[in-house]
């Protein structure tokens, strides 16, 4: 148990800020459809199409937000994001139009997109370089441990159904991002690059979108995290519609996912820590990938404990791939991006996992659906490209940040 406790002060305190803010958000998600439709009054169209107006919002805005974090500074912005977020969260209840619910998600996700963005800043510039992934990988433990709690609070609720007590979920939210924001504020502060008055971000050094090797990377770092659409989407939908598997297998599924993401988190990311270490752990997450989609391919056609057996066993290959790509994202955002202009870095880094969350849902659903184990063949040779392309795309992105002055992890 002693490996699950960060080990200075500053982890633990990080730590500590990630199970809050995930229990606040994991609260409010395990409710949002009963109180978008129930409360707020829309149809189930309607909230999709408002959560995809939100996402291509965070895809506009990721990039410019990442630069304000550069102009504004990663705490302050952090610290101004969390409270605007709080914000919002308390005033759900007040929004009773569809109009209204779509201005408020889409402003709900700038605002989340900029918090992100001085977030992974202040982490990247707050460690030492040999700690970094290994504090990340500790902190993205306890949001596991946030976003369970969370979800057993949103259940209560939910359990009890009246109205009052859905209502009371945005409102608990908005109440802990508040204590969230505080945290925030307590923290250590971080050095910023100096800057000249009349050219504030330009003299740094080059935009992070000039650097194509860290662009190409960003989008396959986006394809491998598709893992969770995997965990989230396509195997309940699989395990529901194309196998003989009871429907409760699906809470066992989830609970051995946290489980072993807060146990091996940390285990996963040792070594991650550096270009080759990264890269190391991308083909580690690219074989489990390819991995999970062989065993799942097979489950049409099982039955029984087979079938059980095969899913479990799909799914935990999975979370193997979540814990790899995670421990190499970290490693590669923090090696290849511009110390200089982190926020610019962050920005684009962020894209990738935004249109892994757009283009993806319905891809792979598609793709395993309809096509099975045809379908299921082809998700594994998205991943196995994209795991492919990482390594010429890091070379190319370490090559240019020597070439512009920016040393590889200063």
């Amino acid at each position: 148990m002693s490996g699950l406790v960060p080990p200075t002060k500053l982890e633990r305190n990080l730590a500590l800020q990630c199970v809050l803010s995930a229990f606040a958000t994991g609260s409010f998600l395990t409710g949002t459809a009963v109180f978008f439709t129930q409360i707020v009054g829309l149809s189930g169209a309607q909230v999709g199409l408002g959560m995809s107006v939100a996402a291509g919002v965070s895809l506009a805005l990721s990039i410019p937000l990442g630069r304000l974090t550069d102009v504004v500074g990663a705490k302050p912005l952090w610290v101004i994001s969390s409270l605007l977020e709080a914000v919002l969260y308390l005033l759900w209840p007040a929004i009773g139009s569809f109009a209204l619910f779509v201005t408020m998600l889409a402003v709900l996700a700038s605002v989340e997109t900029a918090g992100r963005s001085a977030r992974e800043v202040y982490r990247i510039a707050i460690f030492p370089r040999e700690t970094r992934v290994r504090s990340m990988a500790y902190m993205r433990a306890a949001r596991n441990v946030g976003y369970t709690l969370g979800a057993g609070a949103g259940g209560v609720a939910l359990g009890i159904g009246t109205r009052e007590a859905i209502i009371a979920v945005p409102l608990l939210t908005g109440a802990l991002l508040i204590l969230n924001a505080v945290m925030i504020a307590f923290l250590p502060g971080i050095s910023r690059p100096p800057r000249a008055a009349d050219s504030p971000l330009e003299h740094l050094g080059p935009a992070a979108l000039r650097n194509p090797g860290f662009v190409i990377l960003s989008v396959c770092n986006g394809v491998l995290s598709s893992n969770q659409v995997l965990l989230n989407v396509v195997v309940p939908l699989w395990l529901v519609e194309r196998t003989d598997a009871p429907q409760e297998l699906l809470a066992w599924l989830f609970g051995t996912n946290t489980v072993l993401a807060v146990l091996l988190q940390v285990r996963a990311s040792r070594g991650a820590d550096t270009v080759t270490g990264a890269l190391r752990a991308v083909r580690w997450s690219g074989w489990a990938f390819v991995l999970s989609c062989l065993v799942l391919s097979v489950t049409h056609e099982t039955t029984g404990w087979i079938s059980i057996v095969l899913i479990w066993v799909g799914h935990i290959t999975i979370t193997g791939a979540e814990l790899w790509q995670s421990a190499s994202s970290w490693g590669f955002a923090a090696e290849l991006s511009d110390h200089r202009r982190l926020g610019d870095y962050q920005g684009v880094w962020g894209m990738g996992y935004q249109v892994e969350s757009i283009v993806f849902p319905a891809l792979y659903t598609f793709l395993a659906l309809q096509w099975g184990a045809p379908g299921w063949a082809v998700i594994a040779g998205i991943g196995v490209a994209a795991a492919v392309a990482s390594h010429p795309a890091a070379r190319a992105a370490e090559r240019y940040l020597h070439k512009v002055g920016a040393p590889v992890g200063a």
